[in-house]
C-alpha cells in the first residue's frame, strides 16, 4: 500500500524570536501547523504551538522502579536461596549492602528505558529514513512548516503572505 506524499510549505526564519513570533501569530489566525524545526531548542515554543508539557518523566520513573525491583528482587534470591553465604559476619539478606547496586541498576533502567521510548516516540528507529526540508535547518535555520494536501491556491497564497508578513527570509515548497 502506498502512502500519500506531504506537500508541504516552509518558511525559513533566521531568529529564534522571529520564529517565536510566527508561531504565535499562526495560532492566532488558527493555522494549521505542520511542525516547527529549530537548530536547538527554542525557550516558550512548546507553549507557543499549544503543546502538552512531555510524560516522558513518567516513562523515566516506571523504568527506574523496574530497575529498582529488579536489583533488589535479583540480589534478595540471589543471597537468600541461590548462593546463601556469609560474608563478613553479614547477615544473608544485608539491605544496606544492596544500595549501590539499586541504585546503579535503577539509573540503567531509566535511561535506557528512556533512550527506547523516545525514539519509538519520534519514529527514529533503526532503518528508518526521515525526510529532511532543509539541510540548514540542523545548522543556523528555524522553519515553519505547513502541509499543503488539498489545499486550493488562494490558501498556499494566503501561507506565502503569511511567512513574507512574519519576516521569513525565504519560503520553499517541497514533496515528502
Amino acid at each position: 500500500m502506498k502512502t500519500q506524499n506531504k506537500e508541504v510549505l516552509f518558511g525559513l526564519y533566521d531568529d529564534d524570536e522571529d520564529l517565536l513570533k510566527a508561531v504565535k501569530k499562526a495560532k492566532a489566525a488558527d493555522l494549521d501547523i505542520m511542525d516547527v524545526f529549530t537548530p536547538f531548542a527554542v525557550h516558550g515554543l512548546d507553549p507557543a504551538m499549544g503543546m502538552a508539557e512531555s510524560r516522558l518523566h513518567i516513562t523515566g520513573f516506571i523504568f527506574g522502579a523496574l530497575g529498582t525491583l529488579t536489583a533488589f528482587l535479583g540480589m534478595t534470591w540471589i543471597f537468600t536461596s541461590d548462593l546463601p553465604i556469609i560474608f563478613g559476619g553479614k547477615p544473608y539478606w544485608s539491605v544496606p549492602a544492596f544500595i549501590p547496586i539499586i541504585f546503579e541498576l535503577t539509573v540503567l533502567f531509566s535511561s535506557i528505558g528512556m533512550v527506547v521510548t523516545f525514539y519509538v516516540i519520534c519514529g527514529m528507529g533503526f532503518g528508518v529514513t526521515n525526510p529532511v526540508l532543509d539541510d540548514r535547518i540542523t545548522d543556523d535555520k528555524f522553519c515553519l512548516a505547513f502541509q499543503t494536501n488539498g489545499r486550493d491556491k488562494k490558501e498556499i497564497d494566503g501561507l506565502k503572505r503569511f511567512f513574507k508578513a512574519t519576516g521569513a527570509s525565504e519560503v520553499n515548497s517541497k514533496v515528502i
